[in-house]
């Protein structure tokens, strides 16, 4: 079966160009299940009801998050009663919302799990242990896992995915909005990229405006930030998974500027 995931979508610019391109890209590769994550997706921090809906109507089927997603206060509700909108699973236990969802998609039920790494980010529980929890209740459900990995450091990325080789079926990063040149497919069978990448404006700085950033870094005040407008672009990856055995065969980067003629690869 092939899955596409698309990376840490970023503001209006970042919706819209799902909105226009997702569903004829899902075409275009043939794509079974769609994951997104829309942690920033609300004004360029956290998600709302009516933005998880945007992306939803635009072709996601599960919306992943981060460290952002407790940005808006709306999305309280929508964690507890939308399944499909995740949170990552190492947040404190009693946390709002779940961390992992199970869908069926060409006849094969696929676990997504959201999870967060500990480097440079809020305080959170070890996802490593988080991890060998999760994966051991799925084992009988379903050996189709994939992991968004939401973390800073790709040292910690990389360990991670080693870590869980063989046991998931990708270990996707997110959370830096820079996509990497590491994907590849692990000896286990584990796919895997440091980080995705960002699907937003890339005339930016990871997302906002270009002054704002640059002020911020040379007075070190907080100076607020807006998401910026040009050169959007969706970002992600598209993998390839058997699903008896639940190990990778192939992925690859997708890169989709919103001026193209087509999806691309």
């Amino acid at each position: 079966m092939r899955i596409l995931f698309v990376g840490d979508v970023v503001g209006s610019p970042g919706r819209r160009i799902v909105r226009s391109r997702l569903k004829a890209l899902k075409r275009e590769l043939g794509a079974d299940l769609t994951i997104v994550n829309g942690e920033n997706a609300a004004g360029g921090a956290g998600l709302t009801t009516s933005t998880a809906e945007e992306l939803f109507a635009a072709g996601a089927e599960v919306i992943t998050t981060g460290n952002h997603v407790w940005d808006k206060r709306d999305v309280l509700g929508l964690l507890e009663r939308e399944p499909r909108v995740l949170r990552p699973a190492n947040y404190p236990a009693g946390s709002p919302g779940r961390g992992v969802t199970v869908v069926t998609s060409a006849g094969v039920k696929v676990a997504v799990v959201n999870l967060m790494g500990r480097v440079f980010m809020p305080l959170t529980d070890d996802p490593f242990a988080a991890a060998d929890r999760l994966l051991t209740e799925l084992r009988d459900e379903t050996r189709v896992v994939i992991v968004d990995f939401h973390a800073e450091a790709t040292s910690e990325k990389s360990a991670f995915a080693w870590y869980l080789d063989g046991r998931a079926s990708a270990v996707l990063g997110t959370h830096t909005h820079v996509a990497t040149a590491d994907a590849r497919v692990l000896p286990g069978g584990t796919a895997f990229i440091s980080d995705v990448g960002m699907t937003g404006p890339f005339d930016s700085v990871i997302g906002v405006k270009k002054d704002q950033a640059i002020e911020r870094f040379r007075t070190s005040r907080s100076i607020p930030y807006e998401t910026a407008e040009g050169d959007v672009r969706l970002a992600g990856v598209i993998l390839d998974v058997d699903p008896h055995s639940g190990r990778a065969t192939a992925i690859a980067r997708v890169d989709l500027a919103e001026s193209d003629a087509g999806p691309g690869r």
